[in-house]
């Protein structure tokens, strides 16, 4: 059975998971440095005591002579004897023998390897008087009759081995340390700014969504602890405009909403009061209004909305404007129609393509005709012009009516979020919410809008100018055609 509550083992730090990841390698690398350099040094020093070993030999062997039986005798002097063996630190041996493995001079004990015949010479390993030996055969001629055996035991070798190995690797264990310190440290240094950038993100309270302070990001040594901070700060940007976004929408909802619900509901008290039939009904066609009047303003609150979500995900592509402006004006005939409004249309039979969105569009155009319809539509003989033109600085859609227009400051304030005009509170007409979704998409679309007087008599021109595109159509403008 298993222990659920045993405790989660705590994770190592970055700084410890990196120092161990660096100093890793550099305890093996040292690791496998020591053990080249040892088999280095012994290939060296072997070939150095072999050296001497070999020419004491042939010291040896160059006094074998043949005496006057013709058999090989040694001729060395003991005084001569004790200064070629003689060593500070190592005892020398050496055995003269010959073909038959019989001694001519030295130390019987010795048991050489077997030398092939064509090899002059040949080193190994031996044990004499219970001491390890190294020795060498030679053979200086295949005609000699004699071998001569020259050996040497094996401590100074060894000791040189050994210091060889500690001045090498000591030194180095040494370096590694220090290396490991100052990894640990220059390590620390550089992810202070990311501890610093996890205490500030820690403090923050849920409802504090401003950027970073500049400690916790302009202190950072290295570009992705930079990276990191300003990425932090971006989402923190992203994510107060949404909230705000957000707080807007249901700040726009209760208060756009607040009116007409009142209207609904006081008319309703009021009918309910009533026992005439005739009134009933009127009250029912004045909430029918008032539930018109919400409706739209709901789908306005909505298109703000899906205007603020559209900045990250809106992608433009070429657009047939002419083809998607008779579309939206087919559509209005009817309303115009019965409102006894004329609508007419000029620049359609051009081909004209912009780099657009055809739903910010439609939205654009329709929320123009509305406004026009709303206002223009109080004139004796309202009329309603939608024209399109191309020209250098761009493609110009506009929506012109005769009502009564606007004042200079009317036309700067309006195409701002909840701003109404005097022709709006003298009418009753909307909560100002049309003219600042036009003003919107069309920062979206990276157009220009604005409003002017219309060019003739009074009303208003409500102008957005695409910008030019490469694939757009000609700029000759056709004769102008009505549509009703």
């Amino acid at each position: 059975m298993s222990d659920t509550s045993r405790p989660a083992r705590a994770k190592a730090s970055l700084r410890t998971r990196l120092v161990r990841h660096v100093v890793g390698p550099l305890v093996l690398t040292w690791a496998l440095g020591g053990v080249i350099t040892l088999v280095l040094s012994s290939y060296f020093v072997a070939q150095a005591y072999d050296r001497a070993l070999l020419d004491d030999a042939y010291a040896v062997a160059s006094r074998v002579r043949d005496d006057a039986q013709g058999q090989p005798s040694f001729h060395l002097s003991s005084r001569e004897m004790g200064t070629l063996l003689f060593d500070q630190s190592e005892s020398m041996y050496f055995a003269v023998l010959r073909d038959d493995g019989s001694l001519i001079a030295g130390h019987g004990g010795l048991q050489p390897p077997p030398l092939p015949v064509p090899t002059r010479y040949r080193f190994g390993y031996g044990h004499l008087h219970g001491r390890d030996v190294r020795l060498v055969v030679l053979r200086r001629d295949p005609k000699d009759e004699f071998t001569v055996v020259m050996a040497q035991t094996t401590a100074s070798r060894n000791q040189l081995l050994d210091r060889l190995l500690a001045y090498s690797a000591l030194p180095q264990l040494l370096l590694l340390i220090g290396i490991a310190w100052w990894l640990r440290r220059v390590i620390a240094e550089d992810l202070r700014p990311l501890a610093q950038l996890q205490e500030a993100v820690n403090r923050r309270d849920a409802n504090d969504l401003t950027p970073l302070p500049d400690p916790a990001t302009a202190q950072a040594r290295s570009r992705e602890v930079e990276g990191l901070g300003s990425a932090i700060n971006s989402l923190l940007a992203r994510l107060a405009y949404s909230l705000n976004a957000q707080r807007e929408f249901a700040g726009n909802v209760a208060h756009e909403l607040r009116t007409p619900l009142a209207g609904i509901r006081a008319q309703a008290e009021y009918a309910l009061a009533q026992d005439d039939p005739q009134a009933w009904r009127a009250q029912l066609q004045g909430i029918l209004r008032s539930e018109t009047r919400a409706s739209r303003q709901v789908d306005q609150l909505l298109a703000l909305a899906r205007a603020d979500e559209a900045r990250t995900a809106l992608q433009l592509r070429p657009l047939a404007l002419d083809e998607l402006v008779r579309d939206v004006l087919l559509r209005y005939l009817p309303l115009t129609d019965a409102a006894g409004v004329d609508l007419g249309a000029v620049g359609l039979d051009t081909s004209t393509v912009v780099r657009a969105d055809a739903g910010l569009v439609e939205g654009l155009l329709g929320n123009l005709l509305d406004n026009a319809l709303r206002y223009g539509g109080t004139a004796a003989q309202p009329s309603i012009t939608v024209a399109l033109e191309a020209g250098p600085a761009g493609v110009a859609l506009s929506v012109t009516d005769n009502g009564p227009g606007l004042s200079a400051e009317d036309r700067q304030r309006l195409p701002q979020r909840g701003a109404q005009g005097s022709a709006g509170h003298q009418l009753g007409l909307g909560a100002g919410l049309g003219l600042a979704i036009v003003s919107r998409y069309a920062e979206l679309l990276g157009a220009r809008f604005r409003l002017d007087p219309a060019p003739e008599g009074s009303g208003l021109c409500a102008r957005v100018v695409f910008p030019p595109a490469s694939d757009s159509g000609p700029a000759t403008a056709p004769a102008p055609r009505r549509i009703a």
